[in-house]
């Protein structure tokens, strides 16, 4: 077939590359994204990523505030498109859009579906302790994430791996899918294949609050934890009622109740978890910089024996 028209949806850097991607498959006749929002302390609104490039490529970009009413598929008619290619949008779409493209839509999911399936697979696959993770290409149906796959590449997942350096691999490599998969879907040479019904894990959009340090879980989880939510929300706790942001641990074998601080000095704070313990290394208390935890104790004493961490 001559090039595909190609309506791309997609909003956060994660989406860039799968631009890139439909830029050489085929002809990007327009981009969907979010509307721009406020971003950082000034509030200064500013574009989705994904709108730039498409500013810049000269496509047409619509950011439409809903899906269903008024019926957005009715702005996306006139483009006519072959195909519908989504990643990182933010929303679920209508049956009347899946519907609209001759090839239907399909999605570049961060995760090996059917694991994962919902908003935050990279954060949920290191907070898991998985060994591996990928990227997923799917044809979309009416369910979150339960279309029928057509292909999938794997990414090993590092020990010392935060969603901040695999967020950007998975990126590269859903546009990598993308070229190797997505013609040879369109020349009808690539079928799609149902998700097994085993395996299944959701991964729900993440909440500040799943970065708070619960001493009642077993140190490797709170480890795996803090790496799965940095940048955001970050892991931290309270101390003496301030909060105190948590950047770098170590996972160890000391016993104690959870909560308690087992030792406290050059090698940093150890707390007793529901199993084994975890040592505190780089900290930021409120209000001042990242310090190493020795710092923090040159001015700050914290008792071993004593349970001073909020809950």
């Amino acid at each position: 077939m001559s090039r595909p028209r190609i309506i791309f949806m997609g909003t956060p850097d994660f989406a860039v590359s799968s631009l890139e991607a439909c830029f050489d498959i085929g002809d990007v006749v327009a981009v969907v994204t979010q509307p721009d929002k406020p971003k950082g302390r000034g509030n200064t609104v500013t574009a989705p990523p994904v709108k730039e490039l498409a500013l810049s490529r000269g496509v047409p970009v619509l950011q439409p505030a809903k899906l269903r009413t008024p019926p957005f598929v009715e702005a996306l008619r006139p483009f006519a498109p072959d195909i519908c290619v989504v990643t990182a949008y933010g929303r679920i779409l209508p049956k009347d859009i899946l519907d609209l493209p001759a090839k239907g839509c399909v999605n570049v999911h961060g995760s090996l579906l059917p694991r994962f399936r919902g908003a935050a697979p990279i954060q949920w696959s290191i907070a898991h302790g998985d060994a591996e993770t990928g990227v997923s290409l799917m044809v979309m149906d009416e369910g979150l994430d339960t279309g029928p796959v057509l292909a999938m590449k794997r990414l090993p997942i590092a020990p010392d791996e935060t969603s901040a350096s695999l967020y950007p691999k998975l990126a590269a490599l859903g546009g990598d899918l993308l070229r190797e998969s997505l013609p040879a879907y369109l020349r009808g040479e690539l079928e799609p294949v149902a998700q097994p019904s085993e395996g299944m894990v959701l991964a729900p959009i993440i909440e500040k609050d799943e970065g708070r340090l619960d001493f009642t879980r077993s140190a490797v989880a709170l480890e795996r934890r803090l790496r799965a939510f940095t940048p955001w929300p970050g892991a931290f706790t309270t101390l003496g009622g301030k909060l105190l942001k948590v950047h770098r641990v170590r996972v160890a074998e000391g016993q104690g109740a959870p909560g308690t601080v087992l030792s406290a000095g050059p090698e940093g704070i150890e707390v007793a978890c529901a199993e084994g313990s975890l040592v505190l290394l780089e900290i930021q208390p409120e209000g001042k910089r990242v310090m190493k935890a020795v710092e923090f104790l040159s001015g700050n004493r914290v008792a071993s024996g004593s349970q001073p961490f909020g809950v």
